[in-house]
């Protein structure tokens, strides 16, 4: 891969995403390129769930419920609207979910950045196969119903969400920080 190609990344806003999205094929290689990360012990501590098609609006409706039950009536027409439509947002969701396996030598929080990981190599893979991606969490990353509507065990956690679609506009490139600001060199 170019280094020019990791230079450029950038992500695409979930609502500036639109079909064509991923295939079958095409995700089973996202997927592929997910497993591909720094994954000490091979404990693979991590599993992906995929949004396609219509379950994309039926996760939208059992959201949009647990988030109307929560705010009992405490909020505008519109944010009941933009809970069901969460995920049509874009044309594939994959959530990445963080799945720590008990190790003595692998702390849970190293496995934890090894899904993080996946969550990038997921939209790196998204980008070199022509689509456009962003990495979200937002408050259903971390509702304990929503972790149960997709039957999380009690030690896993969502690490992201990663919409992926076709972008309507390239995305705007934004200001970065130089590396020497960001950067030292130890010495003793």
């Amino acid at each position: 891969m170019p280094l020019q190609f990791l230079l450029k990344r950038r992500s695409v806003v979930a609502s500036q995403l639109q079909e064509p999205g991923p295939d079958k094929t095409q995700i089973k290689e996202l997927i592929r390129a997910a497993i591909r990360v720094p994954d000490h012990k091979a404990l693979t501590p991590w599993r992906f769930l995929v949004f396609t098609g219509d379950a994309r609006a039926q996760f939208g409706e059992a959201s949009a419920d647990i988030y109307e039950k929560a705010h009992k009536g405490e909020y505008l027409p519109r944010h009941l609207v933009a809970e069901r439509t969460r995920f049509l947002r874009a044309p594939v969701v994959i959530g990445v979910i963080s799945s720590p396996v008990e190790s003595e030598k692998v702390p849970a929080s190293e496995q934890l950045l090894s899904a993080g990981a996946s969550c990038q190599n997921i939209l790196h893979a998204a980008s070199a196969l022509g689509f456009s991606g962003q990495w979200i969490t937002e408050w259903i990353a971390y509702d304990p119903q929503i972790a149960s509507l997709l039957r999380l065990e009690e030690s896993e956690s969502v690490a992201g969400f990663i919409y992926i679609g076709t972008a309507v506009a390239a995305p705007k490139e934004r200001l970065r920080v130089e590396p020497n600001e960001l950067m030292s060199y130890w010495k003793s």
